[in-house]
């Protein structure tokens, strides 16, 4: 079986000799050429002829626009800063290029400073894909979602656009090693999302009661009143108990979740 390759040459040694013979040579010509290649005579006579370039272009040069962000330079900074941010996704890398970029000791030339500086987040995402397979993010997911509520907590997405105190964004931190098993210490996180005040709890498991009476707590101390609490979809969020303490009162806290995943 004869490559591509080996084909193309063939051909181009006996097309112009092909064109330039006499009919019964021409036949010769055509019928070695169909038996060596195996190639249908209709379909051979039109490579013969010139009528047509499939097998010539048979490499055909790559669609859409150059691999400009394929340089080994540009590839090793975003492998870097992608292990040292977590395994961040391409739109957060973006953000993160210019503040990583001046501090970076590896001599990238100035071009492809530029580059990294104009390059898209899929086009971050994409360059990353082979290596998505060998790496996995530090750290346990301990969050499990509480379905029950969803309809009843509104998922907010202009959580980062708050001017005025009192805005709480929240979530629990493991301090449970490489292992899940039986109970250990979580500490609520609180940040208001204005000034950057933060409170901590601890808490022995993530139980309701528990939950609340932290919130309870972090809700005294703060220098401002309460007046929005946003939190992932974690059940020691996402339950009854919590959604009254928030609501059943004067003047409602604005309870909000973020999107999933």
């Amino acid at each position: 079986m004869m490559s591509i390759l080996s084909k193309r040459e063939y051909l181009s040694s006996i097309r112009i000799r092909y064109q330039t013979s006499p009919k019964g040579v021409k036949t010769m010509i055509l019928n070695e050429f169909c038996r060596v290649c195996e190639y249908d005579r209709k379909y051979a006579i039109r490579f013969l002829q010139g009528k047509s370039q499939g097998l010539s272009n048979h490499i055909k040069a790559k669609r859409g626009r150059p691999t400009t962000y394929h340089h080994p330079e540009i590839l090793a900074f975003l492998k870097r800063l992608w292990i040292a941010s977590n395994l961040a996704c391409g739109k957060r890398l973006k953000v993160m290029m210019s503040l990583w970029l001046p501090f970076d000791d590896t001599g990238i030339s100035q071009t492809n400073q530029k580059l990294l500086l104009r390059i898209s987040a899929a086009t971050i995402d994409s360059l990353l894909t082979p290596l998505r397979s060998r790496y996995t993010k530090k750290g346990l997911a301990t969050t499990k979602p509480g379905s029950l509520l969803k309809k009843h907590i509104p998922i907010k997405t202009s959580q980062w656009n708050e001017r005025i105190p009192g805005f709480l964004e929240a979530d629990t931190v493991a301090h449970c090693g490489t292992s899940m098993a039986g109970m250990f210490v979580f500490t609520l996180n609180t940040v208001d999302i204005a000034t950057g005040w933060t409170e901590q709890r601890a808490l022995w498991g993530k139980g309701e009661q528990g939950v609340l009476d932290a919130l309870k707590s972090i809700e005294a101390a703060l220098p401002f009143p309460l007046k929005g609490f946003d939190c992932d979809n974690g059940s020691e969020f996402m339950n009854w108990t919590i959604l009254k303490h928030f609501q059943d009162r004067k003047r409602p806290v604005h309870y909000t979740r973020s999107r999933e995943y």
